[in-house]
């Protein structure tokens, strides 16, 4: 079979025209050496650098559940405004969980070496806005730590942390009081993100009831709190769990990421201001007062 010479340029015309609108992916390891390069551009230097963990989610959703749900959200953010989304990462705080199987908990020194470690080589590549979106209740004292930890040293990037707000209006009504941990909430939200891995048949057979067994003040804090709460690691009812739920939910969180996104790019402040604080912090006596 021979191609005439028309066929064959038509072929490579086509062939340079779907190249040329194929769309970068968001997912860092999808990214050929040379299209990464293209990405970090295109994203303006802004990476995602979503945070899940391993451990129990009630005995019905998947140990990765808050890592399923948190990367599936920041690639369709990153889709709605283009941004370069870390690989999988679970290397965050989970002590209270050490009890239940499959539950990975890395020491303190280690999460926030490896953290600091990975946003270093990560700005080395070019990410000098890491937005770090979270997808795991431990961490909310230990990301915003991290980054207020950023002033200790000059960088030549911007740590941000993204943590889910409210809900917008229109939210369907919950069907459960209690809603935390494996609840009605987060399996609709896995319903969304990974249907084939929640066992609803298993949903009902413990309890995520709040068995409040601390009797201290408001303002008293203690870290064995959430295991008295909660000692089977689960927190709600997610048999009533609705796709509806979770197709709200996961849209408004992933619209959520999409707007931090426009946001750090749009920021020229910060960066500038790091760099100022950093020159004053070498001559404190030099600082007006």
């Amino acid at each position: 079979m021979s191609f005439t010479p028309r066929y064959i340029a038509t072929s490579l015309c086509l062939l340079a025209v779907c190249s040329a609108q194929s769309p970068l992916p968001v997912k860092w390891e999808e990214l050929t050496a040379v299209d990464f390069v293209d990405a970090i551009r295109k994203s303006q230097g802004v990476c995602l650098l979503p945070i899940g963990i391993l451990e129990k989610h009630g005995p019905h959703l998947p140990l990765g559940t808050d890592l399923i749900n948190v990367r599936y959200v920041s690639q369709r953010g990153a889709q709605q405004e283009y941004a370069v989304v870390f690989p999988e990462y679970y290397f965050g705080q989970i002590f209270e969980a050490r009890q239940e199987p499959g539950t990975i908990a890395y020491s303190a020194r280690l999460q926030l070496e490896l953290l600091q470690e990975t946003a270093d080589e990560m700005a080395r590549n070019g990410c000098k806005k890491i937005l770090i979106v979270n997808g795991h209740g431990g961490n909310n004292h230990l990301l915003p730590y991290f980054s207020q930890s950023q002033m200790a040293s000059p960088k030549d990037y911007v740590v941000y942390v993204y943590q889910r707000g409210a809900y917008p209006p229109g939210r369907p009504p919950m069907k459960t009081k209690v809603d935390g941990h494996a609840g009605e909430s987060e399996t609709s939200h896995t319903l969304v993100s990974r249907k084939d891995l929640v066992r609803m048949d298993r949903a009902g057979t413990q309890s995520g009831a709040d068995r409040n067994r601390l009797d201290l003040p408001p303002g008293v804090y203690t870290g064995i709190w959430w295991y008295a709460k909660f000692p089977d690691h689960y927190a709600g009812d997610g048999t009533a769990a609705s796709l509806e739920l979770g197709e709200f939910d996961m849209k408004a969180w992933a619209d959520g990421v999409a707007n931090a996104i426009r946001a750090v790019k749009a920021d020229q402040n910060s960066l500038r201001l790091q760099d100022e604080f950093f020159e004053k912090s070498k001559r404190p006596l030099e600082t007006p007062q």
